[in-house]
């Protein structure tokens, strides 16, 4: 039997395990045994037809089946399969005015005495342009290291403020930044480390309409977003460009990188052509996030932007790194340039830059969050408080995590977590008033379809989830 590698966010599908043996003598017999132990991962991988979805994709041992026999491909009891789904970045010689400074050739001395790096190569470092698209997780480290290897000119991409919650990870920003933005805080520390880099701020979302014009003037982008629209935007821009795209993700204790566009090397789209449906992947700030693992995986984008610069060593090119904090291991996946990619392919029908909340399946925000109304099925916290008042016959349903309760919970609600829904139905009056909450409503809204498709016919999601009951109900439950 060949055993199969579960990633984290399937691992709710498959009782937390991380690794199942399934019977079969090809790769789709081996994912059809384990769906047939697991139904509810079924339709995780599987689309309605039958097929894998194009954001999983399968590798034998190290080797992407779509490049194979795909699901005919031979296995044998030895083999590992891994399921990887998507987890919601050189110049040329160094000009003239990249020479170092007395002062300069102190702070660089042990790039100095390095061979491979040397007097010309701290000058094409000096000389070089990066743009960091994002100063959060991935940002942070990105920013310290960049700036003290002097990297001349850094571009940094955000609109957000610092948030207490940014802290646990974010270790660019301290304390006393809450509530500053996030790009005053990083130029700051990036200076204090290094005066004589050039910190170039662009306070603004990266979107279709502005992206090109910012990406052009540097000379490698690096891809540290944590949303599938930007995620898309950054790649495809970079292949117009002809931008190297240093990529890096994270999620819980696992982290993934790679070198997209470069040198005819394959880009984010021919490893997944298409991103996850909304809300099948959580975010850090719904699946949560170990703090240090964006510091191993900032380090390996930074480490990647260096050689490309540098122009020594291998890059990770073809190549997708992933890393289990967990077990402390590095695994490495070919990849290979698809030329069917509709940007980087053969036939290409991306030529410009696209609607990317449209394409990812996201409704653009016409209005702010706080003064949205409720849309069909949605119930606000005031309300459920109101219903709670008076006593009214409804079932509260919880559908986050047991640890997540642990942190904080409204008294009289039923726990029952999202992964369990499916199976856990019985345990509900499909006739009874039921409100179901998670901590900020995406959870939930997936709970609510379960229910409704189970025949549940009233059903209501708590808007904002338990953040909004901290916000407009009882401001003594702790937010995470």
């Amino acid at each position: 039997m060949a055993k199969v590698l579960i990633p984290t966010p399937l691992r709710q599908f498959t009782g937390r395990q991380d690794a199942v043996t399934a019977p079969g003598a090809t790769v789709g017999e081996v994912l059809a045994s384990l769906t047939a132990q697991f139904p509810e991962l079924r339709k995780q991988i599987f689309t309605d037809e039958g097929k894998v979805r194009n954001f999983v994709n399968v590798y034998l041992n190290d080797e992407d089946v779509r490049y194979l026999s795909r699901d005919a491909t031979a296995t044998a009891d030895a083999d590992t399969i891994s399921l990887v789904p998507s987890i919601a970045g050189g110049s040329g010689a160094a000009t003239a005015d990249a020479t170092l400074t007395k002062d300069e050739i102190l702070r660089y001395s042990r790039h100095l005495i390095i061979p491979e790096v040397g007097i010309e190569g701290q000058e094409k470092l000096k000389a070089a342009k990066v743009l960091l698209v994002g100063a959060g997780g991935l940002g942070a480290p990105l920013g310290l290291y960049l700036a003290a290897a002097g990297i001349g000119r850094i571009g940094v991409v955000d609109f957000d403020v610092v948030d207490f919650t940014n802290l646990q990870r974010q270790v660019i920003h301290s304390t006393s930044d809450v509530g500053r933005k996030k790009l005053v805080s990083a130029s700051e520390k990036m200076r204090a480390i290094n005066p004589n880099v050039t910190v170039v701020p662009h306070d603004v979302a990266l979107t279709s309409e502005n992206a090109l014009d910012i990406l052009k003037d540097y000379d490698i982008v690096i891809d540290g977003t944590d949303n599938f629209p930007t995620r898309y935007l950054v790649n495809d821009a970079c292949v117009l460009l002809g931008k190297p795209n240093v990529y890096g993700s994270i999620f819980r204790f696992e982290g993934q990188a790679s070198v997209f566009a470069y040198q005819g090397g394959p880009c984010y789209r021919c490893l997944y052509p298409e991103p996850p449906p909304p809300g099948l992947v959580p975010s850090c700030a719904e699946g949560g996030v170990l703090g240090i693992l964006p510091g191993t995986i900032g380090l390996i984008q930074a480490t990647e932007a260096v050689k490309l610069i540098l122009g020594i060593g291998e890059p990770l090119v073809g190549r997708l790194l992933l890393y289990d904090a967990l077990g402390m291991r590095f695994r490495e996946l070919k990849l290979r340039k698809n030329p069917e990619c509709p940007i980087c392919g053969d036939h290409r029908t991306i030529t410009k830059l696209i609607d990317y909340n449209q394409f990812c399946g996201v409704p653009a925000q016409t209005q702010p969050a706080q003064e949205s109304k409720l849309s069909e099925g949605e119930i606000d916290v005031i309300e459920v408080k109101r219903k709670i008042d008076r006593g009214e016959n409804f079932v509260l349903v919880d559908v986050r995590e047991p640890h997540e309760y642990r942190i904080c919970n409204i008294p009289g609600a039923i726990l029952i977590p999202l992964g369990e829904v499916a199976k856990r139905v019985a345990e509900l009056d499909p006739e009874a008033d039921i409100v179901v909450h998670c901590k900020s409503g995406v959870r939930s809204a997936k709970a609510c379809g379960v229910l409704r498709g189970a025949g549940f016919k009233h059903v209501r999601n708590m808007k904002g989830g338990i953040l909004a009951w901290s916000d407009k109900v009882d401001s003594s439950v702790p937010k995470y």
